[in-house]
């Protein structure tokens, strides 16, 4: 289906992959991997026919239509939210049209027996048959499916998009894209701004979904779960692997110590024939061997290994100093923003050394929460840190927060103290900080790398109690195993906001689930509490087909009654046509009839040869008349 032959990109003298070819057939779903900076997202916006390689081509079927979801997006500021997901119909809406311009040619023309009118009915078939394909007739349900599945409610249906943030106008975006199907979908970091519950509910579409994916992701259960093959571009190439993420990680091992093997061969022969060159270049019996083995090097393509990255194993929170064993208390915890209760009474006691997942929908209040504890808002209620309790903060704007002006290293050296300032390079190589990376300005680093620095500088101060609001956003697979290491083997209280499945199994001790003004403990690990989800959804699907409202019943009743009454005018239209067609053949019919018993002798063969079409036509015209009829019967009762 995609064809990607000789794809080379160059920025300026850099070279940044060069001669991709990989062929990609229907259905496939791929997660596509490789270090920062190794031209994943490039490669998609090539696929997508946003940017043009500088040498080499990609294929793709004329009518196969293209879906990229980037990282980032400008959405527009002057629609509500369903208005904006009915601007992604605008292909079924052209193909409504046309079918309301051809049934209207065919019921004012009269060439029923034309090319022309053939034609138009053949059309009309193959649109109504795309249309099918579509679902046109449950668009608008499909649409709030999408958007439900997503997380909003349906109250916020109506609100303008202007009103949410980033975060919920890439869900709109992501919910546009999936509603139009296209037979490539490219995804660039999809999960970034959903939560827990709806990265669930977008695994389980797009596992069903009909047509090729190609996927970034930092996700890795969410890799595993969608796709069955990986690309990972490293060293300016691609390598296809017949796997999701965690078994390609075991054949990359394999394919790496094959390398390590060949590599180590190979120098062994440049090293022996580098040898043999310096040893008989002066003798004159040997000059036609030397030029022999001079030409063989030239020829030998140098096998390259990609460094493993290493020295991230030692990487450790400092020891948390002591603190007494009840580390917060709330007593009654409110918060309400206008008329609208976020948090009741909720009534928490966190203990020294809990690792605590707090769970819920986007909007459920989290954050809020969090907020209270550090004092950043206001709230009613009591809140209480223990004993010699030092609370250590990353806000889900931590990297937004950096200063721009200075370097990396001097972000650590500026609250670095004591001993620990002659470890400030071992802590930024232990976030893939390493070389002149340390010496870059921090305005230049991209997001992973920002969110990375912002979670070094946590580690220079003796926090006995960690909040970590969203740490692994942007954050790549690597660096957050390196994270959920350190978090591991940490002493200290934990309370963490993530919605990577795979960085909070076997990390937290106890969840915590933030549902209608509640926060309540969960029974049960990770997998239960999620499994938990799916029976209420699946429980709460049930109940609404049950207790369907009748007033939706009514309505749909309404519309499919209309669509009767206009299918009927239709129908009766062309059946009077065609009565004034068939009447006006019956009266051609008896004139010639007259005219071979009255006037005989001045009827022709060419007479002849009308008076049998007459009769030809008249007799289709009479079936597709019983036809009409027959149907109109069927539509009345």
């Amino acid at each position: 289906m995609i064809s990607i032959q000789n794809l080379t990109v160059r920025f300026g003298g850099f070279t940044l992959f060069e001669g991709i070819s990989v062929l990609i057939t229907e259905q496939e779903k791929i997660g596509l991997v490789g270090r920062n900076g190794a031209g994943k997202s490039t490669l998609l916006k090539i696929i997508a026919g946003i940017e043009e390689s500088s040498e080499g081509k990609v294929i793709k079927p004329n009518d196969a239509r293209v879906g990229y979801l980037p990282q980032q997006m400008e959405s527009s500021d002057e629609k509500t939210v369903m208005d904006e997901m009915r601007s992604a119909f605008g292909d079924i809406i052209h193909i409504q049209k046309r079918i309301d311009e051809c049934n209207t040619m065919l019921t004012t023309r009269t060439d029923y027996e034309s090319d022309e009118y053939l034609q138009i009915i053949q059309e009309v078939s193959e649109l109504s048959e795309q249309l099918s394909i579509h679902g046109v007739d449950s668009l608008e349900g499909e649409a709030e499916r999408m958007l439900l599945g997503l997380g909003f409610e349906r109250t916020d249906f109506n609100r303008n998009t202007s009103e949410f943030s980033g975060g919920w106008r890439m869900r709109i975006e992501l919910a546009k894209l999936l509603l139009q199907k296209p037979e490539i979908l490219l995804l660039d970091e999809p999960t970034n701004h959903l939560d827990i519950v709806s990265i669930q509910w977008l695994e389980q579409y797009l596992i069903q979904y009909k047509g090729v994916i190609i996927l970034i992701s930092h996700d890795r259960a969410f890799l595993d779960a969608i796709t069955q093959k990986t690309f990972e571009i490293s060293l300016q190439k691609l390598t296809s692997y017949p796997a999701p993420y965690s078994k390609y990680l075991q054949l990359k091992d394999e394919r790496y110590e094959q390398q390590i093997a060949a590599y180590e061969n190979q120098q062994k022969m440049i090293a022996d024939t580098e040898k043999f060159i310096e040893r008989f270049r002066y003798k004159a019996t040997k000059a036609i061997q030397v030029q022999s083995r001079i030409k063989q090097l030239d020829k030998v393509e140098r096998i390259e290994v990609e460094k493993k990255d290493i020295g991230t194993l030692k990487i450790a929170f400092p020891p948390a100093p002591r603190a007494g064993s009840v580390v917060l208390k709330t007593h009654n915890l409110t918060k309400k923003y206008g008329d609208k209760t976020i948090l009741k009474n909720v009534n928490l006691i966190i203990e020294r050394g809990q690792k605590i997942a707090l769970l819920g929908k986007n909007g459920e209040g989290k954050s809020t929460c969090i907020k209270a504890i550090l004092k950043e808002i206001d709230y009613e209620g009591t809140i209480t840190l223990g004993h010699n309790v030092e609370v250590g903060y990353f806000a889900q704007n931590q990297d937004e927060i950096l200063d721009n002006t200075i370097s990396v290293f001097e972000t650590l050296d500026a609250i670095a103290v004591g001993e620990v300032r002659t470890k400030i390079r071992d802590i930024l190589g232990a976030f893939f900080f390493s070389g002149e990376d340390v010496d870059k300005k921090v305005r230049v680093l991209s997001g992973g790398e920002r969110n990375r620095l912002a979670m070094a500088k946590l580690m220079l101060q003796p926090y006995n109690f960690l909040i970590l609001d969203e740490p692994t956003n942007h954050l790549d697979i690597q660096s957050k195993a390196v994270l959920k290491e350190a978090l591991q083997k940490y002493d200290g209280t934990v309370i963490l906001v993530s919605h990577d499945r795979d960085f909070l199994e076997g990390l937290t001790t106890h969840i915590y689930e933030v549902k209608q003004t509640q926060i309540k403990e969960v029974i049960g690990d990770l997998h239960t509490y999620l499994k938990n989800i799916q029976t209420e959804e699946i429980r709460e699907q049930k109940k609404k087909k049950i207790n369907a409202p009748k007033k939706k019943e009514e309505q749909n009743t309404y519309i499919i009654r209309k669509e009767q009454e206009r299918e009927i005018r239709k129908i009766k239209t062309s059946i009077n046509r065609i009565e004034q067609k068939i009447e006006h053949i019956e009266e051609q019919i008896h004139t010639l009839n007259t005219l071979f018993i009255e006037q005989a002798e001045q009827a022709t063969t060419e007479h002849f040869q009308t008076h049998a079409q007459l009769q030809e036509q008249l007799q289709i015209k009479t079936k597709t008349w019983e036809n009409l009829v027959e149907k109109l019967t069927e539509i009345e009762s």
